[in-house]
């Protein structure tokens, strides 16, 4: 009987027979990963957001700001309506750090307690602004037709109507009783078209999606679908403009209290004390540097943080 033929193998040859056994078919699909799930736009958002050093400022900052507006008392214990003529236009000391101004009111107290006034009033308008448009533009989207048309060219009035324009000659009539709360309102009744126009942009985006077909056929009333299921996916372009126009409205409260028209004297506010300031900005320029830099740092801290907040919710910015 003739003895079997022998396989001679080569050097490496054994590896090669295992590195096959190992390789992967021609058309192989990896089976998909059980345990990763799709992510949400908002987490996107987040992730891209906290990688960008942009958005660690000015949380920071805004912190900041926020945490002066509600304590104030953490950072200065001086009643910044004190004041004394003796100490008028006053250099720096010890416990008075940016000095006093021409009526011998410590400097540092006024920026540190005016953050709450300007603050308030940002924050307040820009929470009725985006009540207002967010309703407004929604309803004109979702419903359109007559409604549309309706809502459309009220928007397009307002629209016409400068913010400041409007808001000096109605805090004009208002001379006395000049709150925050009022200049919030006075604001928010002129500056809600943009939040209005983006709102029905982003709805008419989303209705016609599948989710709202599919809550449609369940019967879902039009309200029901419009409150639990479109406002929210459309509320993305909304954040991003609303985080900006809060800078926005800060600088509208100062202007309107430089002018006069806004917050009352008694109230420590940084557009009263940039008003005031502007007598000695010749012999003292540090009174009007000090607020203004406050205000300046604010709003552009707010700004910041609406520009990463739009780069990160717009698809097409995120591409780019």
């Amino acid at each position: 009987m003739p003895d079997a033929p022998q396989t001679t193998y080569r050097p490496g040859q054994a590896h090669f027979f295992a590195d096959l056994d190992q390789t992967p078919l021609l058309g192989a699909v990896d089976a998909p990963d059980e345990t990763s799930a799709p992510t949400s736009l908002w987490k996107d958002a987040w992730l891209q957001m906290r990688s960008r050093p942009l958005f660690w400022v000015s949380a920071v900052l805004i912190v900041l700001v926020i945490m002066v507006a509600v304590f104030p008392q953490l950072f200065s214990r001086t009643d910044p309506s004190f004041c004394d003529l003796s100490r008028s236009v006053g250099d720096p000391r010890a416990g008075h750090w940016f000095g006093f101004d021409f009526q011998g009111c410590d400097v540092y107290a006024r920026v540190i307690y005016g953050a709450r006034a300007s603050v308030s009033v940002g924050v307040l308008t820009t929470i009725g602004v985006t009540i207002l448009g967010v309703l407004i533009g929604s309803a004109a989207g979702y419903y359109g037709k007559w409604f549309d048309i309706v809502l459309s060219r009220v928007t397009d009035i307002f629209f016409a109507v400068p913010l400041l324009l409007a808001a000096i000659l109605v805090m004009s009539v208002f001379s006395t009783h000049r709150t925050v709360v009022l200049v919030a309102i006075v604001l928010a009744v002129f500056g809600w078209p943009q939040i209005a126009r983006i709102t029905r942009g982003a709805v008419l985006s989303v209705k016609n999606n599948e989710f709202v077909t599919a809550a449609q056929s369940l019967g879902i009333s039009k309200p029901g679908i419009l409150m639990r299921h479109i406002i929210p996916n459309a509320m993305a372009p909304v954040i991003a403009t609303a985080t900006v126009s809060l800078g926005v409205f800060i600088v509208a409260e100062a202007t309107l209290s430089f002018l006069g028209v806004g917050l009352p004297a008694s109230v420590v506010s940084w557009g009263g004390d940039i008003s005031r300031a502007q007598s000695v900005i010749r012999t003292a320029p540090q009174l009007l540097l000090y607020p203004g830099g406050a205000l300046g740092l604010t709003v552009l801290s707010f700004i910041m943080m609406g520009d990463v907040v739009r780069d990160a919710l717009d698809p097409k910015a995120r591409t780019r």
